[in-house]
């Protein structure tokens, strides 16, 4: 299904530059509407450069992770890597500056529930956040403000196709064709701690799932001490199709790397950007699109506590598998 996708046709792309460039547009963009607005108080130095912004993105990427992970009900795995994936989409092509990411990551996670069936009402989504029933209310009036614009920049393509569900069908084509390995069950956690790692790059934009999922399991296993490459060649059929089997390797080494490169950004940092973005948005960014409205203005009512720690139990020599 993947591969007769919107998301393959739409939102897949052949390098990591590309998807740079777009970013640093949507940066450029915004920063020529302001200064040519002919507001005072306008200059260069107010705006937030391309790697400010992708200090706060990632900052409140994992913050959307969080909300997600500790949320009530239990968030299905799909549900969560739809959220992430649709905030990604979104700031690909607009910026941090212009639509602030703490309603923009929460208007991802609910937009999220309703794609993928998961049911949950507009009172039981914002019970999850630490704000009184007036606050509540006002979060959730701004989401329901924002949903729409998601749904547009998005470009109506709301299916997302996550690793989760090829990362199942591989565990079970293991325990069926693969009787090397006795236990393919013991290869979840890590592999699940690989996916939720990549869910916070940009290896769903690069790759198809089933390469991240089947990444995911061959690391899992290479911290097990096993080797799959048994799997690879006989099992799926790759021995005789070296050109086949290359890319696929190549594959698996771009996604590796792109989750050992990643870092997250050090508090102060994330101060120093926050305190540029505030200023923007309440001195300069009436919002073309939405009238800015008071509510839901402070991150920590976000999550309670965050679970999912910056480096879990991985450290980057578990990723030297290739």
């Amino acid at each position: 299904m993947y591969h007769n996708s919107s998301q393959k046709k739409f939102w897949t792309f052949d390098k990591e530059a590309t998807l740079e460039q777009m970013r640093y547009e949507a940066n450029t963009t915004f920063r020529s509407k302001i200064l040519t607005s002919g507001k005072p108080g306008v200059n260069e130095s107010i705006f937030l450069d391309p790697r400010e912004e992708k200090v706060l993105f990632r900052h409140y990427e994992k913050r959307l992770l969080d909300f997600c992970t500790i949320f009530k009900p239990a968030m299905p795995k799909s549900v969560v890597g739809t959220a992430c994936m649709y905030f990604r989409r979104f700031y690909m092509n607009n910026s941090l500056m212009e639509y602030h990411p703490r309603i923009i990551m929460l208007t991802c996670a609910y937009l999220a529930c309703k794609t993928d069936e998961f049911n949950v009402s507009s009172g039981q989504f914002v019970g999850n956040l630490q704000e009184s029933s007036a606050g509540q209310e006002r979060v959730l009036e701004q989401i329901l403000e924002y949903e729409l614009l998601l749904i547009q920049q998005l470009n109506f393509h709301l299916v997302v196709h996550t690793p989760y569900r090829p990362m199942e069908g591989f565990l079970i084509d293991l325990k069926t064709r693969y009787p090397l390995l006795e236990n393919p069950e013991m290869l979840r956690k890590s592999a699940d701690d690989f996916l939720n790692r990549a869910a916070m790059t940009d290896a769903g934009l690069l790759f198809s799932p089933s390469q991240i999922a089947l990444t995911a399991v061959l690391n899992s296993a290479a911290r097990a001490g096993l080797n799959m490459e048994t799997y690879l060649t006989e099992c799926m059929g790759l021995k005789d199709d070296k050109e086949t089997l290359s890319k696929m390797y190549d594959s698996m080494r771009r996604i590796t790397s792109l989750i050992k490169e990643y870092e997250m950004p050090k508090q102060e940092e994330v101060n120093v950007c926050k305190q540029k973005l505030d200023r923007i948005h309440a001195e300069f960014v009436t919002n073309t699109n939405l009238k800015r409205k008071r509510g839901y203005e402070d991150d920590d009512h976000v999550v309670k506590k965050p679970l999912v720690t910056e480096e879990a139990e991985w450290t980057d020599e578990d990723l030297e598998f290739l």
